[in-house]
């Protein structure tokens, strides 16, 4: 094996040289300008976002997410500017959500070209009281939909139990 060999004298890592290099390559670093990335945004319309925002749903629903998927499409997102909310109906769907956000925020971004994109979840518990029904509950309310119901319970003597 053949060394090379360079004529820059060996800089120990624990010696005062070592730290004056060292304070030399950050000096020299400093005067370098970082260009500004101007990052587009550019307008768009709920439309838009709603088009974009189901079809991220359906990309992870195909992919098996379905919880997500669910989460995402348990009703559409309101558009603010820039600023969109969703509103979900429990803590435990925001931590769902949360883990996903990034993923979705990003494919936002980039497909309505706008990186002042930013999501709000929003958690709504406020349950609405389900009335019971009984039988005779859901008969009317099928009778409602399809009035032949009535027909079938005569012809065959269909009795409702009330």
């Amino acid at each position: 094996m053949e060394r090379t060999q360079t004529n820059e004298p060996k800089v120990s890592a624990f010696s005062l040289s070592s730290i004056r290099a060292k304070k030399a390559l950050e000096e020299s670093s400093k005067g370098i300008i970082k260009e500004v990335l101007h990052l587009p945004t550019e307008s768009f319309t709920e439309t838009e976002m709603l088009l974009y925002w189901n079809k991220y749903a359906q990309r992870l629903g195909d992919k098996g997410y379905k919880i997500m998927e669910s989460l995402l499409l348990i009703n559409d997102p309101k558009l603010n500017s820039t600023a969109i909310s969703i509103e979900l109906p429990n803590e435990g769907s925001k931590l769902d959500f949360e883990k996903e956000l990034h993923g979705l925020l990003g494919y936002l971004k980039g497909h309505l070209h706008n990186h002042d994109i930013t999501i709000e979840v929003i958690v709504n518990e406020s349950v609405e009281n389900k009335r019971s029904f009984n039988d005779q509950d859901r008969y009317n309310r099928f009778l409602e939909i399809n009035p032949n119901i009535e027909l079938l319970r005569t012809t065959f003597g269909l009795d409702l139990n009330v």
